[in-house]
């Protein structure tokens, strides 16, 4: 399973953090053994990814009920496409939207990443393998990791590393 990635606020620190990442990402992306997910908060953008979503190709990505999962949070993409919008809008017409407008248009698309970042939205689309229930957690991980284990045939000679730059 995949453990943290850190991003740090201080400045002077700001490029640890990338460049941890940066080795997380590629170390996760290469390396040659099962992986295992489980979304247990929000999953979003950048971080999904990082964290081993499903474009690294877990063996099972699991979600808890009370997880979220979406491209971006709901509010940023808001905030996003309303700017994107009301700048839209005043390149057609010559004013920008009103405050009633951009509220109204930000609400519909909070609503819509509510429901859409569901994990029963994403578990219908067969987008992970299943929403489990927190108390089931440790017996469906014991039957993915057996599952794993059998599986399990690592690389005969070689890698498939990345380039791990330092």
């Amino acid at each position: 399973m995949c453990v943290g990635m850190f991003v740090l606020n201080v400045s002077s620190m700001h490029l640890i953090g990338v460049f941890t990442s940066n080795l997380e990402v590629t170390a996760v992306a290469t390396v040659p053994v099962p992986k295992i997910t489980l979304i247990v908060g929000g999953s979003h953008g950048a971080g999904n990814y990082g964290m081993c979503g499903r474009a690294y190709d877990p063996r099972f990505l699991f979600t808890w009920p009370n997880s979220r999962i979406s491209v971006m949070g709901g509010p940023q993409a808001a905030s996003v496409l309303s700017t994107v919008k009301n700048d839209q809008m005043e390149k057609q017409t010559g004013k920008p939207m009103t405050q009633e407008e951009n509220d109204a248009f930000e609400a519909r698309l909070l609503e819509k990443y509510e429901q859409e970042g569901s994990p029963y939205f994403a578990t219908a689309r067969l987008w992970d393998d299943g929403v489990i229930q927190i108390e089931e957690t440790r017996t469906v991980l014991g039957q993915a990791l057996r599952v794993v284990s059998k599986d399990f045939h690592p690389l005969k000679e070689g890698n498939a590393y990345g380039v791990f730059r330092t």
